[in-house]
């Protein structure tokens, strides 16, 4: 009797078995992994063979294949730092050394660190190497772009093993996303307007889980307080884009604000995902009833129907987490700037009586690296 066809299968019999074997096969090679992984990889070798069906390019070819490549590097660089939150900077390539801008990323950098961070930039020149100056090569990321001019990884960073050099810009955004917690932008050019317009619109989708965003000016600077004016004036004035998605950054000229606004976000908020139709908050501390009915009343406008509830771990949620408390609610989507209003709420009222305990749970500590991860390149 043949078992019934999955979604991923190809349409030999012969071959589904061949990749259920190899599967296993590698299961016991690799050592335990969890049906959901073992299903995921065999699902990644039928389209890959899918692909091969379908007869593409070899340009196409190369750019999946070092897509998922460059993909997967990137993702054990980063994986034995999992535990630190994370502030991506951005800037320009060209702001030379000692500058006002220059000096604000330097400065900034420094106390996210003292806070417990660490700091990703794109490696390169100015902005990015002031930040990894601030931060030193112990606290830095680098996700390099390799292109034909004005991007060597700066010597901060350079040689070191949590340096990651891509050939594609989309794998590389893919990956400032994945492992950011924050979002630091300083004086730059389109490249740094393209990530601060990406993270906001993948954050005001819902495409990208709720975080911080800060515009930072040098002390006394307009660069990007005049882009904010351009932003309430063109994109608010015109409604196309709502009142409350103004809460979704915010402009600076301090390095004590900058921090603040980071860190405050995380006071009592950890994260967030969705359930079917619920909106899951992880908090370290749940409101009391009191609270949460305050709460409800406050965004009942954004609320699908019923109450903002306090749970545990749902059962979808698979031990992730398992020790923060859970705020369940059913949520409009396209309220995106009500959301971070709210959980702004949640950390004025909940104030987080273990701080000190949660934040050395997110010190720097010394991680090895497998000795092929140090040196790999995603080619």
């Amino acid at each position: 009797m043949h078992r019934p066809r999955r979604r991923y299968d190809l349409r030999s019999e012969e071959l589904n078995a061949q990749i259920d074997a190899l599967v296993a096969s590698a299961r016991g090679e690799f050592g335990p992994r969890d049906d959901a992984s073992a299903e995921y990889a065999r699902q990644m070798i039928v389209t890959a063979l899918r692909f091969l069906r379908d007869d593409p390019s070899d340009g196409d070819f190369k750019l999946v294949n070092a897509a998922i490549k460059e993909l997967r590097h990137a993702l054990r660089v980063f994986a034995p730092y999992e535990a630190v939150r994370k502030v991506s900077a951005f800037g320009s390539a060209r702001t030379q050394p000692g500058t006002p801008d220059w000096l604000q990323a330097e400065r900034f950098a420094e106390a996210m660190v003292r806070s417990g961070w660490m700091v990703i930039t794109g490696a390169g020149g100015g902005i990015m190497q002031a930040a990894q100056g601030g931060a030193g090569r112990e606290a830095s990321f680098g996700v390099n772009i390799r292109l034909p001019f004005e991007q060597q990884a700066n010597e901060v960073i350079a040689g070191d093993a949590k340096l990651v050099n891509f050939r594609y810009f989309f794998t590389r955004k893919v990956s400032f996303v994945r492992h950011s917690h924050a979002i630091a932008l300083f004086p730059g050019g389109f490249g740094t307007h393209d990530e601060g317009f990406e993270a906001l619109t993948l954050i005001q989708t819902g495409k990208s889980e709720m975080l911080p965003v800060v515009f930072v000016d040098a002390p006394g600077g307009d660069y990007w307080k005049d882009w904010q004016s351009y932003v309430e004036e063109h994109l608010l004035g015109r409604r196309l884009i709502s009142p409350d998605d103004m809460a979704l950054f915010r402009v600076t000229d301090s390095v004590d604000e900058a921090v603040a606004e980071i860190t405050r976000f995380y006071r009592n908020y950890h994260s967030s995902r969705y359930v079917g139709d619920r909106l899951v908050l992880r908090v370290h501390e749940a409101p009391s009833a009191s609270a949460l009915a305050a709460l409800s009343a406050e965004f009942a406008g954004v609320l699908v129907g019923g109450a903002i509830e306090a749970s545990g771990p749902l059962p979808e949620e698979a031990g992730d987490a398992p020790g923060l408390a859970r705020l369940v609610l059913r949520f409009d989507r396209r309220s995106t700037g009500r959301l971070r209003r709210l959980i702004d709420r949640i950390n004025e009222i909940t104030p987080r009586a273990d701080a000190a305990a949660r934040a050395a749970a997110h010190q720097i500590v010394e991680a090895d690296l497998p000795e092929s991860a140090e040196r790999e390149e995603a080619e």
